[in-house]
């Protein structure tokens, strides 16, 4: 009887160590997930007003809560992809401004199911802060309509799927190399 071939066994075993170790990961992912969307769907329902964040690394605590800037400047204007509040697709019209401290702030002005470049020139803004980091209007402005309201429960939270899949490649792995080894030990 032959033995088991040493190098291609312990690259087996490496790699289905590997893939075991990441699905692990994985089911610790979810958890952390879970509280992070349980404390963005807290931040959603909380209609007290937060300071709109200049520091990127401050948004992303802050997001899905309610704020308001002062758009001094508009830099320019472009449109993205995004829903109205009735879940209509369409274009949501992002403004660039420039805030009176000089940072830089995106701001979706609202909705159009066209491509329209707005009649607008700063001001006053009160929404809601969405990732990227950008406030998105409420109430809309320059005569657009109400774009979706950014919402948590559209965040997706796959990482039970991703670890079984982990699982089922290790396994797999495993199947085909237990397979190859006896095929080889059949000769």
């Amino acid at each position: 009887m032959r033995s088991l071939p040493v190098l291609p066994t312990i690259l087996v075993l490496i790699a289905i160590g590997v893939m075991l170790r990441l699905g692990l990961w994985q089911l610790d992912r979810r958890d952390e997930k879970a509280a992070l969307l349980a404390s963005y769907e807290a931040a959603a329902q909380n209609d007290a007003l937060v300071e709109w964040p200049s520091d990127p690394d401050v948004a992303d605590n802050r997001l899905y809560r309610r704020s308001r800037l002062t758009c001094e400047d508009v830099i320019g204007t472009s449109s993205i992809a995004g829903q109205n509040a009735d879940g209509q697709s369409g274009l949501a019209i992002v403004a660039d401004c420039r805030l009176g401290s000089g940072d830089a702030a995106r701001v979706v002005l609202g909705w159009s199911k066209a491509p329209v470049v707005p009649d607008w020139q700063g001001g006053k803004v009160r929404g809601v802060i969405a990732p990227g980091p950008r406030l998105v209007a409420d109430p809309p402005l320059a005569r657009l309509e109400a774009n979706a309201i950014p919402d948590p429960s559209g965040i997706p939270d796959n990482h039970l799927a991703y670890a079984v899949q982990w699982f089922l490649f290790a396994i797999t792995a495993l199947v085909i190399y237990g397979l190859a080894v006896r095929k080889r030990l059949a000769r």
